[in-house]
């Protein structure tokens, strides 16, 4: 029984950790953010079967912030879509409703990462699902901002290669 309770208590400093991670980064510490970033992926990795996912997710879209090289992002990014795609509910079942508001923005940093390593059609893609997805935000700093980032990112990838901007503003 303390065992578990010690375990449950663990899993509740993970999101604790990985926002004191997120505000050294914000603040400017790129290296030591990622660097606690890591060692936060490891321990929860070392959990035992790859951690939870609702973790997993966090941490490596996160840690992708932080890379400098955009493969490297791209490929934390990849990690936190699959991630978030095996949290399940009590039920058991995939909770696609419990993090609906999380794909957004992992389209969206797909998105920017494609465009970054210069794949427009990837890149596309990406936006076309991150724009679908971010229908059902809610109004609000989060939703928001989540709509002007997919606005200018059209806007840029649209100038990028010369061809028309990819669509107007989400509706």
């Amino acid at each position: 029984m303390a065992g578990a309770r010690r375990r449950a208590s663990e899993g509740d400093a993970v999101p604790t950790r990985i926002g004191q991670a997120v505000m050294l980064h914000r603040g400017g510490d790129r290296e030591e953010a990622r660097n606690r970033l890591a060692e936060l992926w490891r321990e929860v990795h070392d959990g035992g079967a790859g951690g939870d996912p609702f973790h997993r997710c966090a941490l490596a879209h996160y840690i992708a912030d932080t890379q400098d090289d955009p493969a490297d992002e791209l490929m934390w990014d990849l990690l936190a879509l699959a991630a978030a795609d095996r949290i399940v509910g009590a039920d058991g079942r995939p909770a696609a409703t419990k993090v609906r508001a999380f794909y957004p923005s992992l389209h969206l940093n797909l998105a920017a990462d494609y465009a970054k390593l210069g794949q427009r059609e990837a890149a596309r893609g990406q936006l076309a699902l991150a724009r679908a997805s971010a229908r059902g935000l809610a109004r609000g700093p989060y939703g928001d901002g989540v709509h002007a980032a997919i606005r200018r990112l059209a806007l840029r990838l649209g100038a990028a290669g010369g061809g028309p901007p990819l669509g107007g503003p989400p509706g």
